[in-house]
């Protein structure tokens, strides 16, 4: 089986097949699009799970009737895992899919209860019916309950606090049955928002923003101010074990890691007689940077892992000073954040590196400034010409592409 979306308007079911193992993917705020919008969110999100998949090596076959994704494969459990990871995915589930006939879907509501269900146990059977007439939903649902009490001896209904739920649809192209769901990471699928370019470094934070803003839709494209000897020996290792990490949620997508020069910078401005204001101009520097690759490249927002109130430099006042570097939309997903929401965030999506090793910056002044004054910041970046330590700085890109969390030096 080829993968991609299947072509054919008229599902398998609908022909005659028998009742079959596949797995089936949920979306949430995608259904809500406009229909044109949702036909394209669907079919790109269908393209990214054939990407997942083939990643894989897993065989497949995917259709997109209404409001679900199908996939045939012979390896249901593998599939379901993978379709799970891929952003647009609220949850996926290895079901069983039936003609859409009350009898046929009973049948294979039963087999399943019959495997998980044991004495003494409570059950509920969820059902939905639409566009399928001769049944209600609630007639489905009895005749489920019906017949799994007749077989299961001791089983007993709960439809509060079950011990087991057997879920049951009735759709248009088939029926549906399944008792267990993997949950996704939801969102919008990756690639309809189109490109951002967000500052990845070694910590805790901008591998998190990156990844909300990947599930948001956005493409990716990461940039590293590389410190050279002002930064710590283990600096490097982290930001591309980071970028390989982040490659992992979009597979089958390259995903570019842009590497700049900053040690020329940091030698200026570590020379200056006012070391409290260094984080506000080095934050400000990036973000120049950022935005003559961001042309380049096409992107259209700068993404940055801030946190209100976190460091000196993410102050208010500090923010709306650094943000005026840039004239592009500044993306902050963490801006309300607390560090342990993203410490757990960033555990769940595995980057985070519980022993990162030395990552300081020598930079950093021991009493930074937390409110800058944005007529002396313009004073020393003047002074510096800054603009053309950002121009030097973007033309040193040095770039990494990593794919399926396989990281390789492209130069």
């Amino acid at each position: 089986m080829k993968g991609g979306s299947g072509s054919d308007p008229v599902p398998r079911l609908m022909r005659g097949a028998e009742p079959v193992e596949a797995v089936m993917v949920r979306y949430g705020e995608v259904f809500l699009k406009s229909e044109r919008v949702k036909r394209r969110f669907v079919s790109t999100m269908a393209e990214n799970i054939a990407l997942a998949l083939e990643a894989q090596g897993l065989a497949h076959r995917i259709e997109t009737p209404r409001g679900r994704i199908i996939i045939y494969g012979d390896d249901p459990a593998r599939i379901a895992a993978a379709a799970a990871r891929v952003f647009g995915v609220v949850s996926a589930s290895v079901c069983t899919v039936t003609k859409p006939e009350i009898g046929v879907i009973t049948a294979a509501a039963l087999e399943r209860a019959e495997r998980r269900l044991r004495p003494g146990m409570s059950f509920a059977v969820r059902a939905r019916r639409s566009g399928v007439p001769g049944f209600s939903s609630q007639e489905l649902a009895a005749a489920v309950g019906s017949a799994i009490l007749e077989r299961v001896d001791g089983a007993r209904v709960d439809l509060t606090r079950p011990d087991y739920e057997v879920h049951v649809e009735a759709k248009e192209f088939g029926g549906l049955v399944y008792d267990d769901k993997i949950p996704g990471p939801g969102g919008l699928p990756y690639g309809t928002q189109g490109e951002v370019v967000s500052l990845l470094s070694a910590g805790i934070d901008s591998p998190v923003a990156s990844w909300l803003m990947m599930r948001r839709g956005c493409r990716m494209l990461h940039l590293n101010m590389h410190g050279g000897r002002f930064g710590g020996v283990d600096v490097e290792r982290n930001v591309l074990e980071n970028h390989a990490r982040l490659s992992s949620w979009v597979p089958g997508h390259a995903l570019d890691l842009l590497v700049v020069d900053m040690e020329p910078f940091f030698e200026v401005i570590t020379a200056l007689k006012e070391p409290r204001y260094r984080c506000v101009l080095c934050k400000r520097f990036m973000l120049r940077v950022a935005g003559i690759l961001a042309g380049e490249q096409g992107a259209h927002a700068i993404v940055t892992g801030d946190n209100l109130g976190q460091v000196a430099s993410q102050t208010l006042a500090n923010m709306a000073v650094i943000s005026a570097a840039t004239t592009l939309p500044l993306l902050r997903p963490l801006i309300g954040f607390d560090k342990e929401e993203v410490v757990g965030r960033a555990r769940s999506i595995g980057t985070f590196e519980a022993h990162p090793g030395d990552v300081g910056c020598a930079v950093a002044p021991r009493y930074p400034s937390t409110a800058a004054p944005a007529e002396t910041i313009a004073r020393i970046e003047e002074e510096i010409d800054a603009p053309g330590l950002a121009r030097r700085a973007a033309a040193s890109v040095w770039r990494y592409r990593a794919k399926n969390g396989v990281l390789e030096e492209v130069g």
